[in-house]
Parts: structure tokens; sequence; C-alpha cells
């Protein structure tokens, strides 16, 4: 048995370990006959190619978001391709790498959905999405005052960055996006609709989720908001989309446009878009922060927490027992916005 080392220990040795290494994500929704055995033994060549990331694995398929040293890309990719179940998966390559490494262990867990929706077993197909649409073909959509375009994702995530015009759902969760989404595009249900997310995986669940509730013209970005980026460098596109792409790794984001949409959650005043975890452990919540407000509270979402967090342990626990059981309303912003919406 492998000794436990601390999330601080690992980090540094990763940091230190001079590895280069590629970040990347890939989903698919494909039968897995036996997700545990599939896990054990994905586990085991991972492991040994030196990967690190977090990966779901349930009966519906499959979603990783990880690195891999650079030098053991190629074959990853051929032992990937190995796999009936996965084979010819397209990747989706990291837009920014960043200054540190995306992930510092390797975690694959086995779980019910790999994208958990609150629907019940078959009540529809995920495997009957909407047709997929290239960034070209999604910047018709944006550009068109006739079509509908709808952020998939959480509204912190569309708080720093988004495509113009979209509507974008103040929800917390994704199964929130499924239940409330239907009843904001009530009554277009005839109209032509774009759906888009980070890296394609919960737009795609959403299309056949929308298809299913009687959406007949409903449509996806293929590869999401991380193959947006590239397709528009490679071919010259305008960018639509504003500001930053969050990312659910050590990096938080990725720049797609240089703009920055939002606002300091800490002095409402200055326009930021970095992300941060309160570092009072029993708080942990994730704010953003300017410059000076972050080195002003040092890592702290307020005054409280960083003072709370000084104070002797026995207190703490009594204190820190129901701390933030949900994002505080200062956090929270009216996200909605319409077709007419910058």
């Amino acid at each position: 048995m492998e000794q436990a080392i601390s999330r601080k220990e690992r980090k540094m040795t990763v940091q230190g370990d001079g590895v280069a290494r590629t970040t990347l994500s890939f989903y698919r929704y494909v039968r897995i006959a036996d997700p545990q055995a599939f896990r054990d033994a994905f586990f085991a060549q991972l492991k040994a190619f030196g990967c690190l990331g977090r990966i779901y694995i349930a009966s519906e398929g499959i979603n990783a978001q990880m690195n891999v040293p650079t030098e053991n890309f190629e074959a990853f990719r051929a032992y990937v391709d190995s796999l009936e179940e996965l084979n010819g998966v397209p990747f989706k390559i990291a837009v920014e790498e960043g200054g540190a490494p995306s992930f510092y262990k390797l975690t694959i867990k086995v779980k019910e959905r790999i994208v958990a929706d609150g629907v019940a077993n078959g009540v529809f197909d995920v495997t009957a999405p909407g047709e997929y649409l290239t960034a070209k073909e999604f910047n018709d959509y944006v550009n068109d005052p006739e079509a509908i375009v709808v952020d998939m994702r959480n509204a912190y995530e569309s708080e720093v960055g988004h495509f113009k015009g979209a509507i974008l759902p103040d929800v917390e969760t994704f199964r929130e996006e499924l239940a409330v989404t239907p009843e904001l595009l009530k009554g277009k249900e005839d109209a032509p609709i774009a759906l888009y997310c980070t890296g394609g995986i919960r737009c795609e669940k959403a299309s056949a989720w929308l298809k299913h509730k009687g959406f007949k013209n409903v449509k996806h970005l293929k590869g999401g908001i991380i193959d947006y980026k590239h397709q528009v460098e490679q071919e010259g596109l305008e960018n639509t989309f504003r500001g930053k792409n969050f990312v659910f790794d050590e990096r938080l984001g990725e720049r797609i446009s240089d703009e920055i949409i939002a606002t300091c959650h800490l002095c409402n005043k200055e326009k930021a878009d970095t992300h941060e975890h309160c570092k009072n452990q029993a708080c942990h919540i994730l704010f953003i922060g300017c410059d000076t407000c972050t080195k002003k509270n040092k890592g702290y979402c307020s005054t409280w927490c960083r003072i709370r967090d000084q104070l002797p342990t026995p207190v703490k626990k009594i204190l820190n027992k129901n701390a933030h059981k949900k994002r505080p309303a200062q956090f929270k912003k009216n996200r909605m916005h319409t077709k007419t919406a910058a």
C-alpha cells in the first residue's frame, strides 16, 4: 500500500519534477459493460504512463480531464485507440498550460453517471443528441438575431466568460440547468437553438434532453469552447467569445479573449476574472478577486474568514460547523441575459 501524502506535498513534487505535461480532456457516451473492471485496467495503464487527472467512468461512458507527460503522449494516444470503447475519441488539448500543472494526482472513479443530470434512468436517450456545429457554424448562430444560443454551464463559469448574446441560466449545477432550460425556452420549440459548454460533454447530453422535451432544431458546439478557440486561431475566424473559459483543474481558467467581463466579488468595483478558493478550508468558497482585494484579504473571501481562520482549533470547529453551506448572496448576481445582451 502506498503511503498517503498530503495535497501540499503532491503539489510540490509535481511542480518540482521538471516533467513537461500536455493537458487535455475527452469524453464519450458509450456503453461500458463493466465500469469497475474498465476503471481498474485504465488506472493501471495511465499510472504507468505517469498521467495525472480526474476521470469518471460509468455504464453510460467516460469523462476525463487530465494531463500526460508529453514524452508519453503518443503511447497514451495509441493505448486509448486500442480500446474498443474509446477508439478515435477526440482529444481537446488545453488552450494554455499556464505556470502550474493542471493536476497533481490521478483519480479515476466509477460513477452512476459521467455527468450528474438528476433525470431517472431510461427517461431519454443520451445517445441521440443534436447535430454538431463547427466554430464557423456556431458563429453564424451567434450573429443571427433569430437564433438562440444557450450556455449549458454553471453561473460561476459564464460569469467570467461567455458567447455574445447567449442566454446564461443562473444555476449552480448541471441538473438545475436541465430543469430550468426547457422553461426558459418555452414557446421556442421550432426556433434554431445552439448549445455550448466547456468541452462538449454537457451540451451534448443537454441537446438530447431538449429534443426529448420537444425542441426540434437543437444543435451544439462540437468540442466546446476549448475546440472553438483552436478552430478560431487555425481558420482565422471571428472570436465571438468574451472573456475567460473556466476549467475544472488547478488553473481554473483559460483566456479565450483579452476582455475581462467580470467584477471583483470583494470590492464590486474592479474588473477581474481570476478565481480563488478561500484559504479558510471550512469555507473554501470559489470567488473572484482583483489583485488589490486578494492581497488585502490574504487569499480569504472576507475579513471574517481571515480572522476566524486564526482562532484556536476548538473554537473554529464550533464556528465552522455550518459555514458557507451556500455561496454568499454578495457573490451571486443576476446573470440572465437575453439575445440582445452584449
